[in-house]
């Protein structure tokens, strides 16, 4: 997937490693100034590295953005080309309860001896370039390229991790480009208005390649900025799109394309029909160079499993799961919620991170839920419980409010108040759900 130059391996063997992933993980962090939180949009110190372990990419690369929705189109892309015999690799983030999440192949988080092998090489390749100060993400970045090199891996999607345009995955030229959505999140960083907000994600299209945007209403900046770089632009509702019932769905491309009889996606949620409808427009741009049957297609959008994404835990009362954090996911949460049927009462246990639009991203659920059950977040940007309860209690979204110091003992909490006919929403950020993943895994 990638060649490299000789030079760097001499660099590499010279290197001194960390004994584990845990402390390659701490080293990571203790690169940047502002560690593992860190956020430094740019390409420079990519690219430098990048150079310098002579990474080029030898395999179609898709690259997926978007407000919301990237991690599960991410997650049909892999699924659906696994199924077809391509080896996958797959880049996405943040993890919920391991670093190896993040760097898949065919399904499958990476072992740790692989993901510190490649450590070593960015390390040494940091070091010949001044020893330039990576951030967590492009730091890993960069050892995921080359644990995909290593393994030669025939189809390669990158998940966006902040906007596109500088963002590390974007160092990496894509043969197809999609974003999922468009919508405000990370307004410090990208704008404070969609159209700013398109264009930083319209900033992964590339000239003469498929670009696909699967947002319904996409901002007249992304629509430009691929005019103006040359892109093959695929508008949903223009170019491609799906329609359906309950039961199946159709997918319908250029060309008078149909593929119909499709079940519905194995992912829930009904945002999910639009995830799956930009990953069948991906296959479709590139089944000259990556053909497969449809019997791939199929397995690939109902045999899927991604913790966190409207997950609905088996027995009573119901546990949802779901890493909405703003405010167009919040809504799509609160759809899903009012469409799994009657429940007595619905509990809410809430951690989020203070720089997020917390009033905004509460509000789908004004007078939805009967219990506030709000945790401070202990991570870097977490915001306190108090500071939720006052914005529940300031936008009169309704309920009961407690404050707890987790969100392990808030769910711990919440599971006491639950009667069986209840349901247990829990969301706000991906600490969260990775709290009480951990806490029901410990059979808390």
């Amino acid at each position: 997937m990638s060649g490299r130059q000789d030079s760097t391996a001499s660099t590499v063997s010279a290197a001194v490693a960390p004994a584990s992933l845990a402390a390659w993980l701490a080293h990571l962090e203790s690169l940047h100034p502002k560690g593992v939180a860190g956020i430094e949009l740019g390409l420079e110190r990519v690219l430098l590295v990048k150079e310098a372990l002579g990474q080029q990419l030898h395999c179609p690369l898709i690259t997926v953005a978007g407000t919301n929705g990237k991690g599960s189109t991410c997650a049909y892309l892999e699924a659906i080309y696994t199924f077809a015999g391509y080896r996958v690799g797959c880049y996405s983030s943040p993890h919920l309860l391991s670093y190896n999440e993040r760097v898949r192949i065919d399904g499958r988080p990476v072992s740790d001896a692989l993901l510190c092998a490649a450590f070593s090489k960015v390390e040494a390749a940091r070091k010949a370039c001044a020893e330039v100060a990576l951030t967590y993400f492009e730091f890993g970045t960069l050892a995921a390229l080359e644990v995909f090199a290593a393994q030669e891996v025939e189809v390669l999607i990158l998940e966006v991790g902040l906007g596109g345009r500088l963002d590390a995955v974007n160092v990496y030229p894509p043969d197809c480009a999609v974003v999922t959505s468009i919508a405000l999140d990370h307004t410090e960083w990208l704008g404070s208005t969609r159209e700013a907000i398109g264009f930083e994600k319209a900033g992964i299209f590339r000239a003469g390649k498929p670009a696909l945007c699967a947002d319904p209403d996409p901002p007249a900046s992304l629509i430009a900025q691929a005019l103006a770089v040359g892109a093959d632009l695929q508008l949903l509702g223009r170019d491609f799109g799906y329609f359906g019932d309950q039961t199946q769905w159709t997918f319908w491309g250029r060309g008078g394309l149909r593929r119909g009889g499709l079940a519905n996606p194995g992912l829930r949620g009904r945002c999910q029909l639009r995830n799956a409808c930009a990953a069948l427009a991906a296959v479709e741009s590139l089944k000259l160079r990556l053909p497969l049957s449809m019997s791939a297609v199929r397995r690939g959008l109902i045999e899927l499993d991604l913790p966190g994404r409207f997950q609905v835990l088996p027995g009573r009362p119901a546990i949802v799961l779901d890493v909405a954090h703003n405010p167009q996911a919040v809504g799509e949460l609160a759809d899903n919620l009012a469409g799994m049927g009657f429940f007595a009462r619905t509990l809410a246990v809430v951690g989020m991170l203070a720089d997020k639009d917390l009033a905004g991203s509460l509000a789908p659920l004004a007078g939805k839920v009967d219990h506030w059950l709000l945790a401070n977040l202990d991570v870097p940007r977490g915001a306190s419980a108090a500071a939720l309860a006052a914005v529940v209690t300031a936008s009169g979204l309704g309920g009961e409010i407690e404050c707890l110091p987790s969100p392990a003992q808030a769910f711990a909490r919440s599971a006491k108040l639950a009667g069986e006919n209840d349901r247990i929403a829990v969301f706000g950020s991906f600490y969260t759900v990775a709290a009480v993943m951990r806490s029901l895994q410990n059979g808390h």
